[in-house]
């Protein structure tokens, strides 16, 4: 019996050393990188074409160092454009005046996506769907901006004007604009935010009652029609992005809270506000019906908050996936910023990021927002750097939208250069479905190490795109290598390896 217990016990200790000591090899891994007002890009409109470019690369390198693999790039934060090819005009926040494109110009959007995928980063377009105007500061706004060109669309709420998700042409309209990126640029994903109608505000009112009774669908409350409203926007976003190119992802980041179970036996075991009646967003449906591929609730929240406890809610999103993916909004912006003294905890959010990974159905986090985890607060980043995101990884799979993996690259070959190992292989040949490989990973293992895929430690590049070399510059004189490549889809499925490619290094790096 003791020699079982024994056993047991070593097992299990081997077990959690492992799961401790190597972070699983896909997570999602991503950073809101927010354009509005300048969050945290530009650091002001009206910089040069060549100071938003350095800006960016400075931003994404940041980034890399820490382990993330998902930008949400925020192009449309009110109903205006940080990309090219699109009707919505150029963004004040961009060039510091609406409709003035860059000059000397460039496709902001274009230049991210190619950034980001040399790093292993996917892109995912963040778009506020509804949003018209961020204030009330009508000089601002561009004679043939669509508030002005289509008043009848929007209503006024805080000073503030939204379209009007009741009008059938509204919805239409957003789709348009979304399939317009979505058509145009190598995007990996279509990204949401909370805000579809405005969170309230004691002595407003959403001026829609015309809509309701000229567009009502047979439903008499006001109410429930709202929400039908926006149920049918994501439903028609969803299919629509989807029949455009079926490997973009469509992803929504609801308020943390569906509902209170004092509101409903099945809401969390919280008391806060909610998505649900607060904002007519009914974000478990949407989960719930398949309309997103995954779902990213902003719990920003500790452990430790009496009316949303963090753990409460990361549970309650995890029984309520439905198979979808569920990544985890989190606050390092809260982090020392608060009077709340659990936020002074450096060990916060790496608890959190801990009790993600505990649980299987949640697949990964995404951070707000980029400038706070560049501010380092209480050594976040480097905690992030240094021990859970210390290895690279893939995203998740999405087996409803492609399980089939590509083949796998041809004729892996290497040289030793004065800086290292030089590798270079051919592009594998297309699935007989027709689909190209779409990125690649180089993995190394040193001297009699097998090769094992599932090793995170031997990943050394991931990137996205058909080039076909990468040169290891950080290897070791006298020490045995071997490389392996796999290709990627554009989902991320990912390959059987390459042929092997062995190595021994016959002379000192050059310095």
């Amino acid at each position: 019996m003791k020699q079982k217990f024994l056993i047991l016990s070593l097992s299990l200790l081997t077990f959690f050393k492992i799961s401790f000591s190597q972070p699983p090899k896909r997570e999602f891994r991503g950073v809101w990188v927010a354009t509005v007002v300048n969050i945290d890009w530009p650091s002001k409109a009206g910089l040069t074409t060549q100071q938003q470019k350095d800006e960016l690369i400075k931003l994404l390198d940041a980034h890399e160092k820490q382990g993330i693999n998902a930008i949400m790039f925020q192009i449309r934060p009110a109903t205006d454009a940080f990309y090219a090819k699109g009707t919505e005009l150029w963004s004040q926040y961009l060039t510091g005046k609406q409709g003035q494109a860059p000059n000397p110009f460039y496709d902001p959007l274009e230049f991210a996506i190619i950034e980001c995928h040399k790093r292993g980063m996917e892109l995912h377009a963040w778009f506020n769907p509804y949003r018209a105007t961020f204030d009330g500061k009508e000089e601002n706004i561009a004679p043939n901006h669509i508030t002005k060109t289509k008043p009848s669309w929007f209503f006024k709420y805080d000073g503030k004007k939204l379209f009007n998700p009741g009008l059938p042409e509204v919805r239409a309209y957003i789709t348009q604009t979304i399939l317009n990126v979505v058509d145009n640029y190598d995007i990996d994903g279509v990204h949401f935010d909370d805000y579809f109608y405005p969170y309230a505000i004691k002595g407003q009112f959403i001026d829609d009652q015309a809509a309701f009774l000229a567009h009502n669908n047979g439903i008499k409350d006001i109410k429930d029609w709202r929400r039908y409203n926006v149920d049918e926007l994501i439903k028609t976003i969803n299919d629509s992005v989807h029949a455009h190119k079926s490997y973009v992802k469509f992803g929504i980041s609801p308020f943390g809270i569906w509902k209170n179970k004092s509101q409903d036996v099945e809401g969390s075991k919280t008391a806060g506000g909610d998505s649900y009646y607060g904002l007519y967003a009914d974000s478990r449906k949407w989960v719930k019906e398949g309309w997103v591929d995954y779902i990213n609730p902003q719990i920003y929240w500790s452990f430790e908050t009496k009316a949303a406890p963090y753990a409460n809610l990361v549970d309650w999103w995890s029984e309520n996936t439905y198979g979808r993916h569920l990544y985890i909004g989190q606050a390092p912006y809260r982090v020392n910023a608060t009077k709340d003294l659990s936020w002074r905890n450096p060990k916060q959010i790496g608890r959190q990021i801990q009790y993600n990974r505990a649980n299987a159905r949640v697949q990964g986090s995404v951070f707000f927002s980029s400038k706070s985890l560049t501010r380092n607060p209480l050594g976040v980043s480097d905690t992030l750097k240094q021990n859970y995101y210390k290895y690279p990884a893939l995203p998740p799979l999405m087996i409803w939208l492609d399980s089939v993996a590509p083949n796998k690259p041809q004729n892996l070959l290497g040289i030793e250069g004065k800086d290292g190992v030089l590798l270079s292989w051919k592009l594998p040949e297309v699935d007989n479905t027709g689909e190209k490989a779409y990125g690649f990973v180089v993995y190394r293992f040193e001297g009699n190490q097998p090769v094992d895929v599932s090793d995170v430690t031997a990943i050394k590049k991931i990137y996205y795109g058909d080039i076909t070399s990468w040169e290891d510059t950080t290897v070791e004189h006298g020490k045995l290598y071997t490389y392996v490549v796999t290709a990627l889809d554009r989902v991320k499925n990912e390959s059987e390896t390459s042929v092997a490619f062995k190595t021994t290094i016959k002379k000192p790096k050059n310095r």
